[in-house]
């Protein structure tokens, strides 16, 4: 094992990875990746199972202040060694994921527009499943977490422009059906969507005005 690492390494959780990737985020907002350095650095994060391997990601960047790095799990890291880069970074996204908490659907389904701030939701879905309207919850920096359970079920979920969706369910005889128009690069946040699925699957499009679910401003 490397030296400079722990003797006893520390899991990756959600948590820690949603953290990389909002700073990840937050850097090609502000001109420092370009889109391609982003996505790649993005996959690996999301790929990452040990703490360790994600300073490696942001070290290069001001926004790995985001990261609240363990001084154990990533030495070398630590917000100590940079005091100051924090009171640079203003308009950060909470770094603690807001609950939209979790809904069953049982041979049953309802629209669903997910609010702004919203940062996870789960639905459990057996014969049955949600529409699912992000066009509020999404925006620059943003990253929203499904996680969308699914026994011979499904739900419709509906994007703006611009939100790059990432598929990490578990399918047995099943799948996620994401339309090409509805894979953006990026530039309006990030959909990752998980969860178990057998005989079933989720569909990701762009979201409509049109769509009976889409709340319209009022004057």
């Amino acid at each position: 094992m490397n030296a400079n690492l722990p003797e006893h390494r520390m899991r990756a959780g959600d948590a820690e990875r949603d953290r990389a990737l909002t700073a990840l985020q937050k850097a090609y907002e502000a001109g420092r990746l370009d889109l391609d350095e982003m996505r790649d650095r993005q996959e690996k994060a999301l790929k990452s199972k040990y703490t360790d391997e994600l300073p490696a990601l942001v070290a290069d960047l001001p926004e790995r202040a985001m990261l609240e790095f363990d001084p154990y799990a990533a030495p070398g890291y630590g917000g100590a060694d940079y005091p100051d880069v924090a009171t640079h970074l203003t308009g950060l996204p909470e770094t603690a994921p807001a609950d939209a908490g979790a809904t069953v659907s049982i041979m049953s389904g309802r629209d669903i527009v997910v609010e702004s701030g919203t940062r996870h939701l789960t639905n459990f879905a057996w014969w049955g499943g949600n529409n699912y309207d992000l066009s509020d919850a999404m925006g620059p920096g943003r990253i929203v977490t499904l996680t969308l359970h699914a026994i011979m079920g499904g739900n419709n979920i509906y994007v703006p422009d611009g939100v790059r969706v990432i598929d990490r369910s578990v399918a047995i005889m099943a799948g996620n059906d994401i339309k090409r128009r509805a894979q953006g690069d990026g530039s309006n946040g990030t959909l990752v969507i998980e969860g178990f699925l057998w005989w079933a699957g989720n569909d990701v499009d762009l979201a409509d005005d049109q769509r009976p679910n889409r709340r319209r401003p009022r004057h």
